[in-house]
């Protein structure tokens, strides 16, 4: 990789870094925010994480698109200063529908994770991908660490001052972006118009026409549905069940940011020189379905902190290999496309999950929210078992 793609890469770190701080501070007070300050049922409080991405569902790909023709840099700016606007709001919201406004408009602005994806893609090659993707996931997973811990010290002073906290990080991360980070993408799309949709259909069912990229939008989507049911649906547990506070809470997401970044950053390079992509991704399907069964049984802060350590070893490996691997067969001038409609489709499963999550946890107990969420990781498994495993599917050398 070349000096100036490594420093480039190291900038979009920075950027996906201190956003990222910013969104992992209301991770661990959003739920008990929204049940204890407004009075919202556990259903309500899965509505409110939903809605976030359910905005990203349909305005990934859009954005993707987008970036295919303006650039990956206006897009990410724009859309931080969206989300930016979104914490400013959260921070004076004293009504439900004030909320959901603020979820809606976060949801918008985060919408251009594909974007960064498509940014890692323009500055990597093929074989050096999933090194460059772990960087987008140890940036989320260092944002984890710190923003959920930072966010339940400034819940202690009120859940406004965690909103404009937000808000301050992730307009440091635009004042970083805006003057630091460069355009990635070297041959824009010029030819024809800008067709703004709500979704694509027609790209939908050209992109999973391809039987290797549509079965791994279809893995992840399953992925990302069993881990967003815990979204909403832990801080809860840990707040009525296990008696935890905002602060104990912020520092189990803490841990989890912790595990995953350790994995994104060194570990899966480790496990990428010795191991193929599709034994990654059957060892990461593990570690999740072992951590998301367990979580209701873990009887105490330790027992609860080492098996969602399991879990993110799982889930930090997964969220960087799967894009990868779809980065890998699609075209390179649709990039931005495809990894937009991907991460479309895993906003859809983090819509599914935390509604998911909600009514279970109603409707039957504490435990199925966790424990559906280990099933359906266990169908992955034995999906991407069969079809990973016995090379009914191949990376091709060439696109």
């Amino acid at each position: 990789m070349a000096n100036k793609n490594k420093a480039s890469l190291g900038i979009i770190f920075v950027t996906i870094f201190i956003d990222l701080m910013g969104f992992g501070i209301l991770i661990p007070i959003l739920p008990t925010f929204t049940s204890k300050e407004l009075g919202i049922s556990n259903f309500g409080i899965g509505s409110v994480i939903a809605i976030f991405s359910l905005m990203q569902f349909v305005f990934n790909p859009m954005l993707g698109k987008l970036s295919d023709r303006i650039g990956r840099r206006p897009v990410i700016l724009v859309t931080q200063l969206m989300t930016a606007a979104s914490y400013l709001i959260f921070a004076f919201s004293n009504s439900f529908a004030l909320l959901f406004f603020s979820r809606m408009l976060a949801g918008l602005g985060g919408s251009n994770i594909g974007v960064a994806q498509a940014y890692i893609a323009d500055i990597t090659s093929r074989e050096e991908r999933a090194k460059g993707m772990g960087v987008i996931g140890a940036a989320f997973g260092l944002g984890f660490v710190f923003g959920p811990v930072i966010g339940a010290l400034l819940a202690k002073y009120g859940y406004r001052v965690a909103g404009l906290g937000s808000a301050f990080f992730t307009l440091t991360a635009f004042t970083f972006a805006y003057f630091r980070l460069p355009e990635s993408l070297k041959e824009k799309k010029t030819e024809g118009k800008i067709k703004i949709k709500i979704f694509d259909f027609s790209f939908a069912k050209h992109i999973m026409s391809n039987t290797s990229i549509g079965f791994l939008i279809v893995l992840f989507f399953l992925i990302i549905f069993s881990i967003a049911i815990i979204y909403g649906m832990f801080a809860i547990l840990g707040h009525n069940f296990y008696h935890f506070s905002d602060q104990q809470n912020g520092m189990l997401f803490g841990i989890t940011g912790l595990v995953g970044a350790a994995i994104q950053a060194g570990f899966i390079r480790t496990l990428s020189h010795k191991l193929n992509d599709k034994t990654i991704v059957l060892l990461g399907i593990f570690f999740m379905m072992i951590g998301l069964g367990l979580l209701p049984y873990g009887g105490n802060f330790l027992g609860v902190a080492i098996i969602i350590s399991i879990m993110a070893v799982g889930a930090g490996i997964l969220q960087p290999i799967i894009p990868s691997m779809i980065s890998k067969y699609s075209p390179e001038d649709q990039q931005g496309a495809t990894l937009g409609f991907s991460q479309s489709i895993s906003a859809f499963a983090r819509v599914l999950g935390p509604l998911w999550g909600g009514f279970s946890y109603d409707a039957f107990g504490y435990q199925y929210p966790f424990i559906t969420g280990a099933a359906f990781t266990l169908i992955t498994f034995i999906a991407a078992f069969y079809l990973l495993k016995t090379n009914k599917m191949e990376v091709p050398q060439n696109v």
